[in-house]
Parts: C-alpha cells; structure tokens; sequence
C-alpha cells in the first residue's frame, strides 16, 4: 500500500478513577485504549493507578499535537480536584466508564 503523506497521530489527554470516583489520575498517550487496558490488567503492578485500582475512564480529549497535549495534561494536573471533578462532570456528569464505548465504537 502506498501512503501519500504522513501518518497522522492523535493524542489523548485522559483522566481515570476507581469504583468509587475517590482517586483520579491524569495522563497522556496516542494510543487510548491500550492504554486503558494497561490500567485494567494492572500492567505496572507497582504504580499509582494499580495500586489505587484505577480503572474507569471518565474523560478524554482529542489532541493532533503532542505539546499540545502534554501542556493540557500539565494544565489538569496543575488544578485542584475540584477543578477536575468539574471538567468531568461537565463532559460525564454520570462519571460513566467510557472505555466500553469507546471500546465498542472503535472496533467497528
């Protein structure tokens, strides 16, 4: 197959939770729902999210450049929790788990 430009990436900005919306993590990657998975399977047995069981996601944005979305990512986490929690809310105000939609829709 032959491209004719480059191969575009996009960039998450994510935050996760556990069952009960009490930790919240924020993180970056180009690929989201592998790094969801990672996060479910407890890839890295020793860091924060395995420990704290965070498993749920309840936001992501869409970035095109990774400065981009590194600068949002450090935004995020730079605020307090209630800033946090209102940026959820605001976009999931149900704190639904977005990975099995996003999981269902991308596999289409």
């Amino acid at each position: 197959m032959h491209r004719t430009g480059p191969v575009r990436t996009s960039y998450y900005v994510y935050i996760m939770t556990n069952a009960g919306n009490s930790v919240l993590y924020t993180g970056v990657t180009s690929n989201l729902l592998n790094r969801c998975e990672d996060h479910l399977n407890k890839k890295h047995p020793d860091s924060f999210s395995a420990r704290y069981n965070v498993n749920k996601l309840v936001y992501y944005e869409l970035f095109e450049r990774i400065e981009t979305a590194i600068a949002y990512e450090k935004k995020i986490k730079a605020g307090n929790r209630q800033k946090k929690i209102d940026l959820i809310r605001a976009n999931n105000p149900h704190w639904n788990d977005l990975y099995p939609v996003l999981l269902k829709e991308w596999s289409l």
